[in-house]
């Protein structure tokens, strides 16, 4: 199972993702971000300049989420903003065509704590001028993504943003159930985990 996690840039993805791992030390992580990160270096740059726009990156994030969800039989985290609704329905839906299920978790933050938080954000702490870039990037997308959550896939789980992580952690692996469960034992599919 993938339990993807979206939201905002600054709804606390990361957050969440950590304490989920920590509570599941069975779990991966997949950041389909680096997806996006490889091919900016091979192909040439979607127009838009978002490698979300790539149908290479779609593609490459459904086979990677298959090959490690279907190889290692352990709950797979995969913290990502994707707020395009088609491009939600193309990644969950390839990965549903190979029997692997996605629980998709949206964090919904109000637009002003999301740009308090952007703007407080350090990325690249030894780049200030990369860094502000990023963060005019990210300011310039609140808008988009908090009006997302009403567009994306209707099984989508929305969850209050400005809850602590823990109780969304709480929230969150209620919801997974079973399969949340397995991976807290940090045991493999096949029993020899």
């Amino acid at each position: 199972m993938i339990c993807w996690v979206n939201g905002s840039f600054g709804a606390g993805k990361t957050t969440l993702t950590e304490e989920l791992r920590r509570r599941c030390p069975g779990a991966l992580v997949f950041d389909p971000e680096e997806v996006g990160f490889m091919l900016r270096d091979m192909v040439p740059p979607a127009p838009s300049g978002d490698f979300q726009d790539l149908p290479a990156w779609r593609l490459l994030v459904v086979e990677t989420g298959r090959v490690l969800a279907q190889r290692y039989g352990q709950l797979v985290i995969a913290p990502m903003t994707v707020v395009d609704p088609g491009y939600a329905r193309e990644i969950f839906g390839g990965l549903a065509s190979y029997g692997v299920p996605v629980r998709h978790f949206f964090l919904k933050v109000p637009a002003a704590r999301l740009r308090e938080r952007i703007t407080a954000q350090v990325i690249h702490p030894d780049d200030p001028q990369r860094d502000a870039e990023v963060r005019r990037w990210r300011l310039a997308q609140v808008g988009r993504c908090a009006a997302a959550a009403d567009a994306l896939p209707s099984d989508t789980v929305i969850l209050d943003g400005g809850l602590p992580a823990g109780k969304l952690a709480d929230e969150v692996l209620e919801l997974l159930g079973r399969d949340a469960r397995f991976a807290l034992s940090g045991g493999s599919a096949d029993g020899r985990g």
